[in-house]
Order: structure tokens, then sequence, then C-alpha cells
């Protein structure tokens, strides 16, 4: 089962060493092509975005995207837990080396757009997914960042306990009047 999973990921170009196994299919984000897969090291079910790196255009996007998800901690939104180079490379802010990134994120079962489809909610689930969905922008807004692309597809759910978190920030854009999204110098590190 994992072989079958494994070249899904070659026919997709996904080349993370050994250490993920199991790819699946999950979907499409703004910038790149999202699988789900288990990362062997941390015992756990992730999904993993691959970001083609192939021009000036797209380096500046997943620069931005990647620094903007670094910035942001909170329940409702989808937690970012690496950023790797081919083969599972540590990028070490060397981006500009590689010719692809790959973002490993937290793994949710489904999204709102899949639960709609379903059928209409009812009115606890309405109101316990509004509730997570305005505290997780409130928490984005506050860091002067704005989503840019919030739709059903990129709100994602935890069907286990129904937890509500907000993903795919490729068209994100941080608002401050100190800040350039003109900058070319990456700054990958985590604020303190």
């Amino acid at each position: 089962m994992a072989e079958k999973g494994d070249c899904l990921a070659s026919v997709y170009g996904y080349d993370l060493g050994g250490r993920f196994t199991d790819f699946q299919p999950l979907g499409f984000g703004v910038n790149g092509l999202v699988l789900s897969a288990v990362d062997s090291r941390a015992c756990r079910k992730v999904a993993v975005k691959k970001i083609a790196l192939s021009d000036a255009r797209s380096m500046k996007h997943a620069l931005r995207e990647i620094k903007i998800i670094r910035r942001l901690d909170h329940d409702n939104i989808v937690k970012v837990y690496e950023v790797l180079g081919p083969k599972g490379s540590d990028l070490q802010g060397e981006l500009f080396k590689f010719s692809v990134a790959y973002i490993v994120q937290e793994y949710m079962q489904t999204d709102l757009a899949h639960l709609l489809e379903q059928g209409t909610l009812t009115e606890e689930h309405a109101k316990l997914f509004m509730y997570q969905l305005l505290r997780g922008l409130k928490y984005i807004h506050s860091a002067n960042v704005l989503h840019r692309d919030l739709k059903p597809a990129n709100i994602f759910i935890s069907t286990e306990d129904l937890v509500l978190k907000i993903g795919d920030f490729g068209l994100a854009r941080i608002v401050d009047q100190h800040y350039s999204h003109k900058e070319d110098v990456p700054e990958l590190e985590r604020p303190s």
C-alpha cells in the first residue's frame, strides 16, 4: 500500500527522501499541489504542499507565503511544522538555491466545501464553525495579514473534534506600513 502512495509522489514529482511515505492526493493550493503523507520521524500524518520555484515571480510568491505562515500561530490556523527542500533537506534560509520547496503542515481530514456538499449543516455546527472562523480571522487580522482567498475549500475541519482551521495563505499579504512586498531578502526565521 505504501508503495502505491510512493509511486503517486513520484508521478507528481515529490522528492522528499525516505522520511515521508503513504502519499495520497488532497488537492491544489494557490501555489502548489498538496498530498497527505505519513512523517515517519514525527510519527504523524501531515499535509505536504509542493511549491515550484521556477522563476523570480514564483520565488517571490513562495517567500511571501512562507514568511506569512511562519508568522501565524493560533488554534484556528493550520500549523506549519517545517519547510523543506528537495530530498527533505533543510532550507536554512537558502530558498534561492532550490527549484522546489515543500511546506509540511498539519493534516486536516476535510474542508468546509466537502462538508457542505454532503448537505446542510445543523444550526449548532454552523454556529461552532462560524465562531472558530471569526476567531481565526481576528487573529490573522491582528497580525496585519489579509488572507485574500478565503473560501470553503481553504477552511479545513478536523472531523474528530470539529476544530476549524484556516489554511492556504498563497495569496495572503501583510498589511503593515513598515513592510514592503518588494523586499528581495528572504526572512525564513520565525519571529521571537
